[in-house]
């Protein structure tokens, strides 16, 4: 398969251009012939014109690109190497959602060939690729894994806003149905890293380690915002208390913060679906989501004990969200905390402005039901600083001032500014 796709004999393609599978599909385009799957036609549009949706790619990463996009899932006929990377989120009841998922696994199922390989790259639990994909594939396509075509597991890595460890720079866990598999998978993302591949043993623990990643990330972010609200009590700075504490040599620095985004606020519900699937009702992991779900509705009741202790009626206050995107620099909204927090401030009556410079104001109210504001007032009785923007770390104490109805009260929740700046100041 790999010499075969080296020499463009046969073709390659990846369903789903995200954020991973658009600079993946780019990568592998500098040496095989790609095709590009992408469901809204909008977004294939503005790639046929050299331009990322997402918006973390320039136009010169499409250069030198032996690729075509299309939004049309039969076009996939002619391929023989399949990589999915379609998103994979969780629905109102944090459930894992697999539609994006399954429905992919359909499609590939209408269109694979006898000697095709298929790999996975979403986000899932142990024991998805080969227990709810691979039976839909066989269905659909009256063929048998192993026998008629191989799959693969290999989980993305990829960091939105990034520029240092992008797709190539990164190393790769690969994983195959049987040794063939994974041999031919390991050679054709070989070909396109510089730090080459982890061979993992199985599909199902290529799986686990991908989820574990971030439920380790999660469990350890979730004890620092614990760590916050008991310090608030106390009356001391988290950052203060942290620092002191990473001077010891075996410290592991984490700060708190608004946990979203599709991977660290997502992905321990998949582990803890499968867990709960097979009998064990995890604890640790529970308990980590609990808390870092409780942090929006912390900062609210905090913002709101500070307004009324400069003597103010939080009915009667106007506020200032500076930030919706789920982390700094990146136009991504999806499963931003700061949607619930703005939420949580407005049940108490208060107004809410909400500017972003890197978000889109008709997104954001189609996921979340409001608009960005079109312009930053200036009669404003507190700031919150949510996401910590280029733009926002720049600005200084007379920038708040200006927008500001009396002295700044500044909520700097990713504590980006100086506290001794500002004489009404607060962070998590």
């Amino acid at each position: 398969m790999f010499q075969d796709l080296l020499s463009k004999k046969k073709i390659l393609s990846v369903t789903g251009l995200g954020y991973v599978g658009l600079p993946l599909a780019l990568e592998f385009a500098k040496y095989f012939k790609v095709i590009g799957l992408d469901i809204n036609a909008e977004r294939v549009e503005l790639m046929k014109q050299h331009i990322d949706p997402s918006k973390e790619l320039d136009s010169s990463a499409f250069e030198d690109c032996d690729i075509e996009f299309t939004s049309n899932p039969m076009e996939l006929k002619r391929a023989h190497f399949h990589i999915v990377g379609v998103p994979t989120d969780i629905d109102e009841h944090r459930v894992p959602d697999l539609k994006p998922l399954l429905g992919a696994s359909r499609n590939i199922g209408k269109i694979i060939k006898k000697g095709d390989y298929v790999v996975f790259e979403s986000t899932v639990y142990p024991g998805c690729t080969e227990d709810d994909c691979v039976p839909l594939i066989e269905v659909e396509s009256n063929l048998k894994m192993g026998i008629d075509f191989k799959v693969g597991y290999s989980p993305e890595r990829i960091v939105p806003g990034d520029k240092i460890r992008t797709f190539t720079k990164i190393l790769k866990i690969v994983s195959g149905s049987d040794d063939e598999a994974l041999d031919q998978i390991d050679k054709v993302y070989n070909q396109v890293l510089d730090n080459g591949t982890y061979r993992a043993s199985s599909i199902k623990v290529a799986e686990a380690a991908k989820v574990i990643e971030n439920t380790q990330r999660d469990i350890n972010i979730s004890l620092m915002n614990e760590l916050a609200i008991i310090f608030d009590k106390i009356g001391i700075d988290t950052t203060e208390v942290i620092n002191a504490a990473g001077s010891k040599w075996n410290f592991h620095k984490y700060t708190p913060g608004l946990v979203g985004g599709h991977c660290i606020g997502v992905d321990p519900y998949y582990l803890m679906h499968k867990s709960k699937q097979l009998g064990h009702d995890p604890q640790v992991i529970a308990a980590g989501r609990r808390v870092n779900n409780y942090i929006p509705h912390f900062i609210a009741k905090r913002l709101v004990q500070s307004l009324i202790d400069m003597g103010k009626n939080p009915g009667d206050c106007k506020v200032l969200v500076m930030g919706v995107t789920f982390k700094e620099d990146v136009s991504d909204i999806r499963n931003s905390k700061v949607a619930d927090l703005i939420k949580e401030i407005k049940d108490y009556s208060i107004q809410v402005d909400v500017v972003d410079p890197h978000a889109n104001s008709e997104e954001v109210h189609e996921e979340y039901g409001f608009h960005l504001a079109d312009q930053i007032g200036s009669d404003y009785d507190a700031i919150v600083l949510a996401v910590g923007h280029q733009d926002y770390k720049k600005m200084n104490l007379v920038d708040f001032e200006n927008i500001s109805n009396g002295e700044p009260l500044l909520f700097d929740i990713k504590g980006v500014k100086d506290k001794k700046d500002f004489a009404n100041y607060w962070k998590l």
